[in-house]
């Protein structure tokens, strides 16, 4: 398929950190992609929890999960609108590298830890985790990916650590940060999808938690219209077989819209470049219905879901496992691997072990220091 003037070329990509001769049989994108799914902080996803702990469940949606439907959402868009669909994959699919166990529970409690030492951006995470800690090539730490999935990968930065960026990589992924321009649309791009991917699965893991009662969705729009539609064309269905088809309908239509509004948007701003498509507001975008109803269902979710006093006892659990890791570590580094106790930044190495865990691992860490078990 051709790319569109205003797709991220892979023979035009701002290069590597490090210089590497091309692959003879993929593009940089997607020998970024191939590299991502190899590496060891890939297969922790697994691992690692969105809004239901570990252990609460083997249905229940992970990083791994999530990443792979933001990764075939932001497919299915990128295709009819011309952009290249292997960095959106590759950028999808690194997204949540750098989270902690206990999804955002676990971020929030490691942040409060590292406050007084930079603080702890999972984002900028994830970036440092491709271009430091996986230990996998001869000649550089970390994966080496191109400019444009690690400028993907940074979805938010502070204004602060934009600054360290540029400073250590001058022109490089935070200046964007600072002069106030926007990724490439692939990048644009990966952001909706993990908008649609985790306000569709928060859904149906509510739902499957029993959290969340069908009938609570009516106040929801978005989700009511696809569900009556689906009862007009088939009365006969309820339960699950009901939920997975008014959320694959939801879904649908959030696809079709994007691609219509960004279309749109395109034509208006008159890019033809990618480094055009970056010095207009964002481009890839949902119509303003669409937004209101996305965002309806957002404050749904977090009324609902994930301030649900169930959900609220368990992440409460959860901050204090990690917080009690930290300060177990800092006080006797030993604790941790020699590759993490012998490094100078004593709290960052710290943020970077816990950060690395799975939520069992963390857990069953957090029994061998303390004696005491939080968590199942």
């Amino acid at each position: 398929m051709s790319l569109a003037s205003y797709a991220s070329d892979p023979a035009r990509s701002r290069g590597r950190r490090h210089p590497e001769p091309p692959a003879p049989t993929r593009t940089e994108y997607q020998r970024d992609r191939d590299r991502i799914v190899h590496s060891t902080a890939f297969r922790r996803l697994v691992y690692k929890t969105q809004v239901f702990l570990n252990h609460e469940g083997d249905l229940f949606r992970t990083r791994m999960t999530h990443s792979l439907e933001v990764a075939q959402l932001g497919r299915s868009i990128a295709r009819p609108l011309g952009l290249d669909e292997d960095l959106v994959e590759a950028v999808a699919l690194a997204h949540d590298l750098g989270h902690t166990p206990f999804g955002h529970a676990g971020q929030d409690a490691l942040n409060d830890c590292m406050g007084p030492f930079g603080g702890f951006e999972h984002n900028l995470q994830s970036l440092r985790v491709v271009d430091e800690l996986e230990e996998r090539y001869p000649l550089f730490d970390g994966l080496n990916l191109s400019f444009e999935t690690r400028e993907g990968i940074l979805k938010h930065c502070s204004r602060a650590n934009a600054q360290r960026l540029e400073a250590a990589e001058p022109d490089g992924v935070g200046r964007r940060f600072l002069d106030r321009t926007q990724p490439a649309l692939e990048a644009q791009l990966c952001n909706l999808a993990d908008e649609i991917a985790y306000n569709a699965h928060d859904i149906d893991d509510g739902v499957r938690s029993g959290l969340l009662a069908m009938e609570q969705l009516d106040a929801v729009a978005l989700f009511a219209r696809h569900r009556d539609e689906t009862l007009a064309e088939h009365p006969q269905l309820e339960g699950r077989r009901l939920l997975y088809e008014a959320i694959r309908r939801m879904l649908s239509a959030q696809v079709y819209d994007v691609i219509d509004a960004t279309r749109t948007a395109l034509q208006a701003a008159g890019v033809d470049s990618a480094d055009a498509a970056r010095r207009q507001p964002p481009l890839v975008q949902f119509s303003g219905p669409m937004r209101d109803q996305s965002a309806e269902l957002k404050q749904f979710l977090l009324r609902n879901l994930y301030r649900h006093p169930q959900v609220m006892e368990m992440t409460g659990q959860a901050k204090q496992v990690v917080r009690e890791l930290f300060a177990a570590y800092a006080a006797d580094p030993a604790q941790m691997p020699p590759a993490f106790a012998g490094k100078a930044n004593r709290e960052r190495s710290i943020a970077d072990y816990i950060a690395g865990m799975t939520d069992r691992f963390a857990a069953r860490e957090h029994e061998r220091l303390t004696g005491r078990r939080l968590l199942p």
